[in-house]
């Protein structure tokens, strides 16, 4: 039986990942070093389900088109940059977003409620939208010192119309995600 490591989430366009990268420069300029997102890796993570069978797919795609199916598409917009601390080190910079939030975090209650009806366990946190450009950073001063100099973030509005079931895995050393099954939102 074949498995794959999977995350249900928003992908973004073209020019969405190319904004994020241009951001995502200006704050590597300031890094002694870290682990960078490449661009095609960008998403927004609604839920991470890890190791899948085919038959789980199935069930998955057949759940989400019944969730997507109830929800009209949304606007969003990358409105922040934050921080997840570590110990010795920022264990995530991330672009946060704005919107229609309210959309989002009812999208993504239906479809941890959903998930964990077909036996994947619930989220114990609250749901933090965030966008990963690094992980394992170390700054030459301190990020709110960086974040002052890069000044105010806004893109948008990015339109999402569609959630998407990504498969993860490694190839070459790289990580790469690509999207096994799309789903339409479809609600009035």
């Amino acid at each position: 039986m074949i498995h794959i490591r999977t995350f249900i989430g928003i992908d973004f366009s073209k020019e969405c990942k190319e904004f994020i990268s241009e951001l995502q420069q200006r704050f590597r300029k300031y890094s002694v070093r870290g682990r960078w997102k490449r661009i095609e890796n960008f998403h927004l993570t609604l839920k991470f389900l890890g190791e899948i069978s085919t038959e789980r797919k199935n069930q998955i795609d057949m759940a989400m088109s019944s969730i997507c199916s109830a929800f009209r598409p949304f606007s969003l917009e990358i409105a922040k940059a934050g921080i997840f601390k570590g110990h010795d080190k920022i264990r995530v910079l991330w672009l946060g977003v704005g919107g229609e939030l309210d959309a989002l975090h009812r999208l993504a209650g239906s479809i941890d409620s959903s998930m964990s009806s077909l036996g994947f366990p619930p989220e114990n946190r609250r749901y933090t939208p965030h966008i990963t450009i690094g992980q394992d950073i170390v700054f030459e001063c301190p990020f709110e010192n960086i974040a002052e100099s890069i000044g105010e973030i806004s893109y948008g509005p990015i339109k999402v119309e569609k959630i998407n079931l990504f498969k993860s895995e490694q190839i070459r050393n790289r990580r790469v995600y690509t999207i096994v099954s799309e789903y339409d939102l479809e609600g009035v």
